[in-house]
């Protein structure tokens, strides 16, 4: 049994609108099997390749009260491409993020929904990364973050300082998942989680995995939410993520 990285949670009032603006910003498939819910997936890869992480919109009434830590950061191969991707996610309705701080590095945007991403400069690391160069999750202490979900995940750490902790698939493929440490924490609030998933689906795999990260530090998050086939958990740091299990 593995625990796998399945999909970046978003959250939205409109999840078909939004679908499709990640799907053209992205280059990948749309689809909704379910109302409320739209899936953007890439073409090619099929998880559980690590390559094949997806997004996921979920429709929720009120999106601006989502309390989340993580962003998606976007990869680029030329300075003249960082600059054509910016141009082409501002025509699909992307906006500067108010307060964004852009610099040399990336330039900081809002998808039509007010959800923050980043695109990057080119980075020799991100080249084989796909689209979706990185996760990044906002914390007070990186190293302690690196150490619960690369045993929770089994990823290999790439890089740690005291500011940063960068994890990747043991695969070598796919997005990387970072923890940046952030001073002013409690202003950051993003409307992206985490959905993981072991492999192969099951309802015991589900509870198996469930106790152990309980075991390693997460917490089951707060009262019941309903007869849903995931399970909702926090990590040391009280970011929400969720273990899904078979619909």
């Amino acid at each position: 049994m593995a625990l796998q990285l399945f999909e970046v949670n978003l959250k939205a009032r409109d999840d078909s609108a939004l679908g499709r603006f990640w799907a053209e910003a992205l280059g990948w498939s749309v689809s909704s099997g379910e109302p409320g819910a739209t899936s953007v997936k890439p073409v090619g890869p099929v998880w559980p390749d690590p390559a094949a992480v997806r997004v996921d919109i979920i429709a929720v009434p009120n999106p601006e009260a989502v309390e989340y830590r993580a962003h998606i950061e976007l990869a680029t191969t030329s300075a003249a491409h960082r600059a054509e991707l910016v141009a082409r996610l501002k025509e699909l309705g992307a906006t500067p993020a108010e307060g964004g701080q852009n610099d040399l590095l990336r330039t900081v945007l809002a998808d039509p929904e007010g959800n923050v991403f980043c695109v990057l400069e080119p980075r020799e690391n991100y080249r084989d990364t796909g689209p979706i160069a990185a996760v990044v999750v906002d914390c007070a202490d990186p190293r302690a973050m690196a150490r619960f979900w690369g045993e929770a995940m089994g990823w290999i750490l790439h890089e740690v300082t005291d500011d940063h902790a960068l994890l990747r698939s043991t695969k070598g493929v796919g997005p990387y998942l970072e923890f940046l440490r952030t001073p002013h924490l409690v202003d950051m609030r993003h409307r992206a989680h985490l959905d993981l998933a072991p492999y192969p689906f099951g309802r015991d795999g589900q509870s198996a995995e469930v106790a152990r990260l309980e075991a390693i530090g997460a917490t089951l998050a707060g009262a019941d939410r309903g007869d849903f086939p995931w399970k909702v958990l926090t990590d040391p740091e009280g970011n929400e993520f969720c273990v899904l299990g078979p619909a």
